[in-house]
């Protein structure tokens, strides 16, 4: 049933937040396949809002060319890239003042979603067997106003429910988030890591990856490993101590029920509020110094690394022609470039780019056209995805897709998906990668892998990296 064109009543309540947390809110609706959006940054123009909800109108899975849509009137399964099905069950509705989502989708669309598009050679194993994408729609969500301490409660109906069906559904919101009363959480507890390629192993790796360069079938590679423990307990406290521990500018949680993700990514692939859109290159990392000086002299060291310069510059174009593809010509321009950002563990060179939609492309079709990111695939991009599928052992899944929302008023945010745990049938999985280019060296190239995992690991109190 396609609800796009469906008139869209949009009710707002409004309770103040000053005794209220994201977290707090959390643990206090009640419902099934809930999340939380979240952002270190608190200001007027990123981070300002937190997004929590449950219980979605409509659940979307894709796999393998085909999405299974599950909603009021039961399970259907539709053939075809699920990103452009994601449109036909996307609300539309008015924006309001100020708030980028006021409902529609949230979740993950995997990497290997590419898949859809390209031809990059055989599928490899899939060991996970999750969703190449999962997205809920809601027609029901709650911001957290970090600004004015606010706490908007917003509903809006779709067809088969009413103005008062809706009205209930924020009273109850309202109830549960004047309880007082929050969830206990058991303590997350896991083994320790273990990497599915060895140190040894990873370096022959990028030695393939090397004489693909010099043969001149691509300029870089980005190949990653994933880590994996058996966990216990409730990976919700995980998340509360990762947002703590490495703060960043995308922090999310989307328990989907049979599994959960959490992750805190620095990184936006694309982002889009009315007919703009943007994306932010980053490449180019050192580790944070252990004193104010050292931290200068890394700094320092990045700015003036060719290696990492023109890996960067090669992954700023790539960004300049994924946004062309679905840009008015003359649009696209460079907005911020090769300035150091500083994180809890790591340093990194980051550019924007931005551009203006055209005529006829939504936000969902600039989020078709940047996956997967440049900086976690390579360039030429098929190409290197080809590599990628030749040398890696196993399906990416959520790790370098996409993580964020489509909202039913157009806006649009998408995270990186880095720095990003999967918590699955008692099992943890984590998955970092490297850029690889000509001067590339290994053993720096796996310990690159090593410092982006570290965050994650400290988190979940695996210190030792593996």
């Amino acid at each position: 049933m396609v609800i796009q064109d469906q008139g869209i009543n949009v009710k707002v309540e409004e309770i103040e937040g000053d005794t209220l947390t994201p977290i707090a809110i959390y643990q206090r609706i009640s419902g099934k396949q809930k999340f939380l959006l979240e952002s270190s940054l608190k200001h007027e123009d990123a981070g300002r809002f937190s997004f929590i909800g449950a219980e979605p109108v409509y659940e979307i899975k894709g796999f393998r060319g085909e999405a299974s849509v599950k909603g009021p009137s039961g399970k259907l399964i539709r053939k075809g890239p699920v990103i452009d099905i994601i449109k036909d069950y996307l609300p539309v509705a008015k924006p309001i003042a100020d708030i980028p989502f006021i409902g529609g989708a949230v979740g993950y669309i995997g990497y290997d979603v590419i898949r859809d598009y390209e031809s990059v050679g055989p599928e490899p194993a899939d060991p996970l067997q999750m969703p190449e994408a999962h997205l809920l729609v809601f027609n029901e969500v709650i911001a957290f106003d970090h600004l004015k301490q606010k706490v908007f409660l917003i509903g809006f109906e779709l067809p088969g429910s009413t103005s008062e069906q809706v009205s209930q559904r924020l009273e109850k919101r309202k109830q549960e988030l004047r309880g007082g009363s929050t969830s206990q959480e058991e303590d997350f507890k896991l083994s320790h890591f273990q990497s599915n390629v060895s140190r040894e192993e990873f370096e022959e790796l990028v030695l393939k990856a090397k004489k693909y360069i010099e043969e001149g079938d691509i300029f870089q590679v980005v190949l990653s490993r994933r880590l994996e423990a058996d966990v216990s307990g409730n990976p919700f406290s995980f998340y509360r101590k990762l947002r703590v521990k490495n703060p960043s500018p995308y922090m999310y949680y989307l328990d989907y029920g049979d599994y959960s993700i959490a992750g805190a990514s620095p990184e936006s692939l694309v982002k889009a509020r009315g007919n703009s859109i943007l994306t932010n290159p980053i490449a180019g990392t050192r580790p944070r110094g252990r004193t104010p000086e050292e931290d200068v002299l890394l700094e320092k060291e990045l700015a003036a690394d060719e290696k990492e310069l023109a890996e960067h510059r090669m992954l700023v174009d790539l960004g300049r022609n994924d946004l062309g593809r679905i840009c008015t010509v003359g649009t696209v321009k460079l907005e911020k470039y090769m300035k150091v950002e500083r994180y809890q563990h790591v340093m990194h060179l980051v550019s924007e780019v931005s551009g203006k939609l055209a005529e006829g492309c939504s936000a969902a079709e600039g989020l078709a056209s940047c996956l997967p990111a440049g900086t976690v695939s390579g360039a030429p991009k098929i190409r290197a995805m080809q590599i990628i599928n030749e040398l890696e052992k196993t399906k990416r899944g959520v790790y370098s897709g996409a993580i964020g929302y489509l909202s039913a008023c157009g806006n649009m945010d998408f995270a990186l998906a880095i720095r990003t745990m999967v918590i699955k049938d008692n099992k943890a999985y984590i998955q970092a990668g490297a850029g690889i280019v000509h001067d590339s060296d290994p053993a720096k190239e796996f310990e690159e892998t090593a410092h982006k995992l570290r965050a994650l690991m400290e988190a979940a109190n695996d210190p030792a990296n593996r």
